[in-house]
């Protein structure tokens, strides 16, 4: 097949890392593939050497909305007649919207990923005409979880399928360490990851634990490291920024906790419990978490917002290591659903199908 992969940028983000992961191992199957993204960043993840690049600008582009997206659309249009590929594949709100206006009239099938909690990806009355009346049109659709797929039309349902993120062999592959040590959580320092529940959970039980809270991250860390000064705990919770290494520092990790109000699926807490980390999450919308999470382990996923529960989940586990490691075991058993060999099948099984 011939495919091309198209999202704004390859930058910092779980969609950005699935689809460059994807498009190589496509690639290294034997398929031609080429990602395109809307503009360069100045850090992107890589992709392999078989794998074309396309930038459809050289910046971002400013300026009114509207005529951004109509510029974009006809970039990527016009790539497309070039290179007729067979599918577009498109991952994220922009992109998805782009797809159907750039493929008219072209032999080119189009595939929408929704990466996100739909609620909230397709808010706003434009966004969700083009995801009830224009995203139907494309030739198949693949959702993260069953509650995503819900929103959307039973025309995109009929033809769709679940498929959760692969994740590298690297998390699955590396040694736990025998002295595990601090709370981890990874992810961007937005809102929506609300980094602040959980460093007010941590300032609960601070003075009765001796390990540390590590938040690694890009973004503005401002607000958060005034709430840390705030809460007095400048000594005990640290915000590096981005590492490369994420999975050492999660080898050598006591606990791990997401505390986002909302996700599509959250790549950083898959990676987690591939490593066999103990994780703790929110149960947050569209049901990534818990549908990560096997039933057993349902009592370590805790309200959104609820800054006691995450508290109380967290010394818990803290306290009791007889119960950490087995709950480690479990998240190491259950990440076994997105080996990435068996994820990539399930991938290309579809692709091929809806060519």
């Amino acid at each position: 097949m011939k495919l091309f992969f198209y999202i704004n940028t390859l930058s910092y983000g779980g969609a950005e890392r699935v689809i460059s992961n994807l498009a190589t191992e496509m690639a290294v199957r034997g398929h031609d593939c080429t990602v395109v993204t809307s503009f360069p960043c100045e850090w992107e993840y890589s992709v392999g050497l078989e794998v074309k690049r396309i930038n459809l600008y050289p910046n971002k582009l400013e300026g009114n909305r509207l005529i951004r997206n109509i510029k974009l659309i006809h970039r990527l249009r016009r790539f497309i007649h070039s290179a007729q590929p067979d599918l577009l594949v498109t991952f994220m709100g922009e992109p998805n919207s782009r797809a159907i206006p750039a493929t008219i009239g072209t032999k080119t099938k189009v595939v929408m990923s929704v990466r996100n909690d739909p609620k909230r990806e397709y808010c706003g009355k434009l966004n969700i005409l083009i995801a009830k009346y224009i995203m139907p049109f494309a030739d198949g659709m693949v959702f993260q979880t069953e509650d995503a797929k819900q929103w959307f039309p039973k025309k995109i349902g009929n033809k769709s399928i679940v498929i959760f993120n692969p994740v590298d062999k690297l998390f699955f592959d590396i040694k736990r360490s025998e002295s595990p040590h601090d709370i981890i959580a990874t992810g961007r320092l937005t809102e929506q990851k609300n980094h602040s529940l959980l460093i007010r959970a941590f300032a609960q039980i601070a003075d009765q634990i001796s390990d540390n809270l590590y938040i690694y991250g890009s973004g503005d860390s401002s607000k958060l490291e005034e709430l840390i000064k705030t809460l007095g705990i400048e000594n005990r919770v640290f915000l590096p920024g981005v590492s490369k290494n994420i999975p050492e520092i999660l080898s050598k990790a006591k606990l791990y906790v997401l505390s986002s109000d909302f996700e599509g699926m959250p790549n950083a807490l898959m990676e987690a419990m591939a490593v066999g980390v103990p994780c703790i999450s929110t149960n947050c919308p569209c049901g990534g978490p818990k549908s990560l999470f096997t039933k057993d382990m349902y009592h370590f996923l805790t309200p959104i917002g609820d800054i006691d529960a995450m508290s109380c989940r967290i010394f818990e586990l803290i306290q009791n290591s007889f119960q950490r490691e087995a709950h480690g075991k479990t998240c190491k058993k259950a990440a076994m659903a997105f080996v990435p060999d068996s994820v990539n099948d399930q991938w290309e099984k579809y692709l091929v199908g809806i060519r």
